[in-house]
């Protein structure tokens, strides 16, 4: 299946000169978001995992169903201010910015196997920063894994020391 047929561009959003790619029309269809599922438990399944660690918002529109299929904890990593025990923070630079993201402190054991799931990779500051509270906590970082990567931004690069699996590329 073309899963590109169902992202969207948006031009000059959320400032003028970004094209936005847009993950709602995937989302909507069905078929397409259920075969995006399988193909993320296909390369994930049997690979020695012990948790999915998924980063909020829309990371966890693929992580949940990702750790169900594959039977494993599902672990958030948030926005400040959402998580309600104990934590760890890191900050971190946006295309836009910065930000900020946290784990609870005992979401994963040390030597963890994990696979960090996001919607989306551009220049890797918030794959970078979610592998560093995974790493934090003493766990693994197996692999990370995006239904869309823009390969132009560099995010691939600046995460060259782990593995990298995207669905969809966008040279």
């Amino acid at each position: 299946m073309d899963l590109k047929r169902f992202i969207r561009d948006v031009p000059d959003f959320p400032e003028p000169g970004v094209l936005f790619r847009d993950i709602t029309p995937l989302l909507q269809n069905a078929q397409a978001f259920r075969y995006t599922i399988e193909k993320l438990t296909e390369r994930f399944e049997d690979s020695g995992l012990a948790a999915v660690v998924g980063i909020e918002s829309r990371g966890f529109l693929f992580a949940a169903p990702l750790a169900s299929n594959l039977g494993l904890p599902l672990v958030p990593v948030r926005k400040p201010g959402k998580l309600p025990a104990a934590h760890m923070r890191v900050e971190y630079a946006l295309e836009y910015g910065t930000g900020e993201l946290d784990i609870h402190s005992d979401a994963l054991h040390r030597d963890t196997a994990v696979v960090i799931v996001d919607d989306l990779i551009a220049t890797g500051g918030t794959a970078v920063a979610a592998a560093k509270l995974v790493e934090l906590l003493g766990a693994r970082v197996n692999a990370l894994a995006f239904v869309v990567e823009l390969v132009d931004l560099g995010g691939r690069k600046r995460l060259q020391d782990y593995e990298l699996f995207s669905l969809i590329r966008y040279e």
